[in-house]
């Protein structure tokens, strides 16, 4: 004989899915002391009333049911599953959320069977899958984060450029220096020693024969009256005679200032004889 009050029994349905979780009907059967069919009927109504929620997976040819406050008891059926969707069961577990495009066809299929723990929603183009026990709203968190380590890792990045950047005067510096090796190699002359060396001069003790030189070498294309200037106050403090190497020719105004005082002796003034 039936029990008394059917909204009595459906609370106890309810209280029991509450209190132990998602099950199969023939537990909840044995619980409320009714045979299968009655307890499917009750089953179907309160799943009608959005009391509890029934699985679209089976366990043999049985669903299972749950209440919200215990949704996450359905994890433990996921046993259940054939392999192909116990691996998408197993992938989305683990990584919470799973771009569709992304997965295998196989596994593209098994996300769509396993309906009672893969929830599709859309990001712009896109369709993703969250694990039923994610809200949507984690993606959105996860976004942010990941736009926020690649935007660090995007001014990195940009540090490394305008490091490299810095860093190309110093190769310059040593294809200059190279250059001018090369050069005294030609002309016969051994480095003695660098005494000063930038991105825009170098200063070199060069052997020539017996002799030793000051060679000062300017990483211009054009020198100036200055550059002369300081060239003869470093060889006048080294006591050498010295060398002056550029990139390029002298201008016109220089080089025939050189060319006017190669045959000069001495410098004479008049007031001072007088």
């Amino acid at each position: 004989m039936m029990q008394k009050d059917p909204i009595e029994i459906k609370n106890r349905i309810v209280q029991f899915l509450n209190s132990r979780g998602a099950m199969l009907p023939i537990y909840i059967s044995k619980e409320i002391g009714l045979e299968s069919l009655f307890t499917s009927a009750f089953l179907s109504e309160l799943v009608s009333e959005g009391k509890i929620k029934v699985s679209t997976m089976r366990v043999g040819n049985s669903p299972i049911y749950f209440t919200n406050e215990k949704k996450e008891e359905l994890e433990k059926f996921g046993n259940y599953l054939g392999n192909r969707e116990k691996e998408a069961f197993i992938m989305l577990k683990e990584k919470k959320f799973l771009e569709d495009s992304e997965q295998e066809p196989a596994i593209r299929v098994a996300l769509r069977n396993i309906k009672d723990f893969a929830v599709p929603f859309r990001h712009g183009e896109k369709i993703i899958w969250r694990y039923f026990l994610t809200s949507e709203s984690e993606f959105k968190k996860e976004k942010k984060d990941n736009e926020k380590i690649e935007e660090k890792e995007g001014e990195k990045k940009e540090k490394q450029i305008k490091k490299k950047r810095k860093e190309k005067p110093k190769q310059k510096n040593n294809n200059f220096f190279e250059k001018v090796k090369g050069f005294l190699t030609q002309k016969g002359k051994e480095i003695s020693s660098i005494e000063f060396f930038s991105n825009k001069e170098l200063i070199l003790k060069v052997k020539e024969n017996d002799s030793q030189k000051l060679l000062i070498a300017f990483n211009k294309k054009k020198i100036t009256e200055k550059d002369f200037l300081k060239a003869h106050k470093k060889a006048k403090e080294a006591n050498l005679n010295y060398i002056i190497l550029t990139l390029e020719e002298p201008a016109k105004k220089i080089s025939n200032f050189i060319e006017a005082i190669k045959g000069l002796s001495e410098i004479e003034f008049l007031n001072k004889n007088i």
